[in-house]
């Protein structure tokens, strides 16, 4: 059978009308304009907040932060580095309310005001969005080559799309920089750990500059063949083809082997420290993801007032899992229990274009844009995923994967043609009250195929319209109040693989109320933020309450909670950070099998609190770093029969500067070696936090 296709010439019908609308453009544009203006960030103002500083990522205006009327922080490369976070989730979950729910069969996923997983929580680089499939992220997954990652906590679909109740994730590049610079970083560390980074910018001719950033490491992890492998190189460009245009292009590659880890079984129901160090997986697993990326992006600057940009991006994917996924410790006979020999395989394309237009006059800014994909996913699995054996607690045999008796085949295919049309506007109404409005509506067309049978084919179409409305008051100038109300939508399922069941369920409806006050204290060297709010998703799955063998629409959740960030420099040389989230979440209709209420219980992986601090020291070359995350108690399940425990563990850094250009540090990361539980992989066994571990590194910078 073949599978869905879009034909080439209707791809370049779609993708080409954009592109060339704004080439043609370009031809008008031989005025004298300069080029953009580049602002460089030096190290002090990498501290705090940055509340004065324009959010790229809470709206497509370049709002600062102080002015948004949303919750939206900034985490800078120079305050990840200091705290010797390895992976953009170790920086993002330092954030306020943000907490991780990983694992190796989703990749990278957050909870966020209530919601968890990567049909709520968008992961984006550089603005740039990649497509969920199978509930699966994986990229970015490392900070090196960022210049900072943006969180925007709340419904962002007026901004990016569906899929976006909880929060947006947006780690953003360095930028070319036609003056020259060179960094290496070098780091070995527990487990046989070893990483090694490369970046360098200059000029390009006589009007473009470039970046190149190359990264790779490797561990042999905390328990046994705990393995993994990662690199990636990402390369970027910008040049000025004639005054006022500008061209920016990047072409990326990553590939990741994560640790094959799929969790530690639960003895009598609680975690057992003695079987820490165990890996109950098959000595041949795999567990490995590919990423290539291309950008050209094309921006004209018609006039003073009007900027008008055409982005191209690619996207391309390869994930493999071959795994024994289940663990079950029977007590009685004193063996662990395996099951769920699961291979699965994704390929996934996309290509999407961005027409947008800027418009500034004076007191009021509008952009408005239209975005256009095109997503191919094939999803090849070994379903029933059979296979079974029992091995001994400690000192076993691991076996093979391939004892399996289902073979691994292309299971279905889909084709999904995305559109979106999307306006927002800004009115500073006097030196006092910023106004912001934005609608957005997205069109998701999905044609799958199944490919292991006749049956199971179908088209579908999803549709969601959402808005933001908010105002900003200053109370002074470095002190504002803001409200908003916005609207967003969630897909019941990923919408790359949305099957025949689901293929009759529309997005689900979500919307926010939300209340807060920014304020800079004593010239910026205090800030501080505080938000409360109020969000309801509707449409959710539930069971029909006349049939609970049918799956409908009619469940609805809700969240509401407190936000509070601040950053202070204490004394001279001194600077705490801390952050402190209460999210009161909750099903208010939910019907599951067997027509069971959840109606008052708490969604999975979702904690009631939330804490992050850290404590920083400055002293001539010096400089020390501590710090704390609490991540309270949360359910495995809907049901809430069974929690996962709360934890906090401690981290610190020192670092000295050998030179000005030289910087030596040492990362300590779980110094209690806390036993922990990062989330669940079912009732029977927890996926592990790292364990005790240091890391030496040296920072070159010329």
């Amino acid at each position: 059978m073949n599978t869905p296709k879009l034909s080439r010439a209707r791809l370049a019908r779609i993708l080409l009308v954009p592109a060339g609308l704004s080439v043609a453009a370009s031809a008008h544009a031989f005025v004298d304009q300069p080029l953009p203006t580049v602002t460089v960030r030096g190290t002090a103002a990498d501290e705090g907040l940055s509340l004065d500083r324009p959010h790229a990522s809470g709206s497509r205006l370049g709002l600062s932060a102080l002015d948004l009327p949303a919750s939206a922080e900034t985490l800078t490369a120079a305050a990840i580095e200091a705290r010797g976070d390895l992976q953009v989730k170790d920086a993002v979950t330092r954030t306020t309310g943000l907490t991780d729910s990983s694992s190796p069969g989703n990749g990278i996923s957050y909870s966020a005001r209530g919601f968890n997983g990567n049909s709520s929580i968008g992961l984006l680089e550089n603005g740039q969005r990649l497509l969920v499939g199978s509930g699966t992220t994986t990229y970015p997954a490392d900070p090196w080559g960022y210049d900072s990652i943006d969180v925007l906590r709340g419904p962002g679909s007026v901004v990016y799309g569906s899929g976006t109740t909880g929060a947006i994730i947006n780690a953003i590049r360095k930028a070319p920089k036609r003056e020259t610079s060179v960094e290496v970083l070098l780091g070995a560390g527990s487990s046989e750990s070893l990483r090694a980074g490369f970046g360098a910018t200059g000029a390009l001719g006589e009007q473009g500059a470039f970046r190149v950033d190359a990264y790779a490491g490797r561990s042999d992890g905390f328990i046994d063949r705990g393995e993994s492998r990662h690199g990636k190189i990402l390369t970027s460009m910008t040049t000025r083809l004639a005054p006022g245009v500008t061209l920016y292009a990047q072409l990326d590659h990553a590939e990741q082997e994560p640790r094959r880890y799929f969790g530690t079984p639960l003895v009598d129901g609680r975690l057992a420290r003695h079987l820490r160090d165990e890996n109950y997986n098959a000595g041949d697993a795999v567990l490995r993801f590919v990423d290539d990326k291309a950008v050209a992006r094309l921006n004209w600057q018609v006039s003073p007032a009007l900027e008008i940009s055409n982005e191209l991006a690619y996207f391309k994917g390869r994930r493999d899992w071959r795994n024994i996924e289940s663990y079950a410790f029977d007590t009685a006979a004193n063996v662990v229990n395996r099951s769920d020999y699961i291979g699965i395989r994704h390929d996934q394309e996309q290509t999407a274009n961005r027409l947008e237009a800027r418009l500034n006059s004076g007191a009021n800014q509008v952009v408005a844009g239209w975005e256009v994909s095109t997503i191919n996913f094939m999803h090849t699995n070994n379903s029933p995923y059979g296979g079974a054996s029992s091995v001994a607690p400690t000192g076993f045999d691991p076996g093979s994967f391939w004892d399996t008796p289902d073979p691994l085949l292309p299971n279905f295919a889909t084709d999904t043609l995305t559109h979106a049309f999307y306006l927002e506007d800004a009115y500073r109404v006097n030196e006092r009250l910023v106004l912001l409005a934005g609608a957005r509506h997205d069109r998701y067309k999905v044609d799958r195929a199944n490919l292991l049978a006749a049956s199971g084919n179908f088209e579908a179409t999803l549709r969601s319209n959402s808005v933001r409305l908010g105002a900003t008051w200053k109370l002074a100038p470095d002190t504002s109040l803001y409200g908003q109300f916005s609207t967003g939508s969630d897909p019941v399922t990923s919408i790359l693989s949305l099957n025949l069941a689901n293929s009759r369920f529309k997005l689900t409806d979500a919307r926010q109320v939300e209340f807060g006050v920014k304020q800079m204290l004593a010239g910026g060297r205090a800030e501080w933020t505080a938000a409360v709010y109020d969000i309801k998703k509707d449409d959710i799955i539930t069971r029909d309450p006349n049939n609970a063998a049918l799956s409908v629409q009619g469940g609805s959740q809700s969240s509401r909670g407190v936000e509070v960030t601040a950053s202070a420099s204490l004394a001279p040389g001194w600077r705490v950070d801390a952050n402190a989230a209460y999210t009161d979440a909750e099903f208010d209709e939910l019907l599951e099998a067997g027509g069971v209420s959840r109606a008052g219980n708490r969604p999975a992986d979702v904690p009631k609190t939330s804490v992050n601090l850290w404590l920083n020291h400055r002293a001539a070359a010096w400089r020390a770093g501590a710090g704390l995350r609490y991540v309270g108690e949360r359910f495995i399940s809907n049901a809430n029969t069974q929690t996962l425990p709360a934890y906090t563990t401690l981290d610190a850094s020192l670092g000295w500067a050998l030179s000005r250009n030289v910087q030596l540090q040492l990362n300590l990361r779980n110094l209690t070696d806390k036993l922990y539980a990062i989330t669940s992989y079912g009732s029977t066994q927890y996926l592990l936090g790292d364990r005790r571990n240091a890391e030496l590194t040296v920072h070159w910078r010329y």
